[in-house]
């Protein structure tokens, strides 16, 4: 089942695969059931069609971020950094790195821009399985996101982390969520590609069996002395990382698959 954000005339509507929930459903009551309530409920749903698809996110929803949950990501950091022991260190620590990226009102969809720093120089997409979790702290499904990052900033000092990772347009979700559990999951391919203009200049593609964390172990971490009463998305990290000297330049396309979905966005 995929489950869509829509905009229409009569507000937004949530709906699965394609057909119309009652208007009065939110993700946030969805997610305060029980994994196997809510699926219960969504294959009774309408079958309404609508169209205008947003960003699959209640505006007062959170999402976290992992890091240097994959050995490329770990590389990359330690050669972008003047303090490059801290992610050698954390990749082989028991406890996983999580930061809070972006409070869903400033979430872009798939088909909108995002954004590159004005004052960072070297700045980059980063493709992640990103999960749906229920209150209960029960994976639901999943959806993409685009961790949108200036790699300059963060590797001038890791405590500039927030600024290098959380502004406007710098967190892309999309295009739905994909109802599944962990198990469904966890060896799913991710592919990303890079155009500018007519020229592809950079794909590549992994899997999460080149993940270091397991899935559940992330989301333990996050509900540790932590509560997500409506529900929470968390991107679990990135195995694809561009190289230096590659840059994001305005008008850069960017698209993202992840199993059955694609999401795609032009820097804008």
């Amino acid at each position: 089942m995929l489950l869509t954000r829509h905009a229409s005339r009569e507000g937004i509507v949530w709906c699965v695969d394609g057909h119309a929930l009652p208007t009065e459903t939110t993700l946030i009551d969805l997610l305060q059931m029980d994994a196997k309530e809510m699926n219960s409920l969504l294959l009774e749903s309408p079958h309404e069609r609508t169209q205008d698809r947003v960003a699959p996110i209640e505006p007062h929803q959170e999402v976290w971020a992992s890091g240097v949950t994959y050995l490329r990501s770990r590389v990359e950091r330690e050669a972008e950094s003047s303090s490059s022991d801290v992610y050698s260190t954390v990749y082989t620590a028991e406890r996983p790195e999580l930061f809070f990226k972006s409070v869903g009102w400033r979430v872009v969809g798939d088909g909108d821009p995002i954004r590159i720093r004005k004052d960072s120089e070297w700045n980059v997409p980063e493709p992640e399985l990103t999960l749906v979790i229920n209150a209960k702290g029960q994976i639901i499904g999943y959806t993409i996101g685009n961790d949108v990052s200036s790699r300059s900033i963060e590797g001038e000092n890791p405590l500039y982390l927030p600024q290098a990772k959380m502004y406007d347009g710098s967190c892309a979700l999309g295009p739905g969520i994909v109802v599944a559990s962990a198990k469904d999951i966890e060896f799913l391919p991710i592919e990303m590609e890079i155009w500018r203009g007519d020229e592809c200049i950079f794909e590549d593609r992994t899997d999460l069996s080149q993940m270091k964390r397991e899935l559940n172990e992330l989301v333990s971490f996050l509900f540790r002395e932590m509560s997500f009463p409506d529900g929470v998305f968390l991107m679990t990290g990135t195995g694809i990382v561009p190289a230096a000297p590659f840059t994001l330049e305005i008008g850069d396309h960017v698209i993202i698959r992840i199993g059955e979905l694609t999401l795609a966005n032009k820097v804008g």
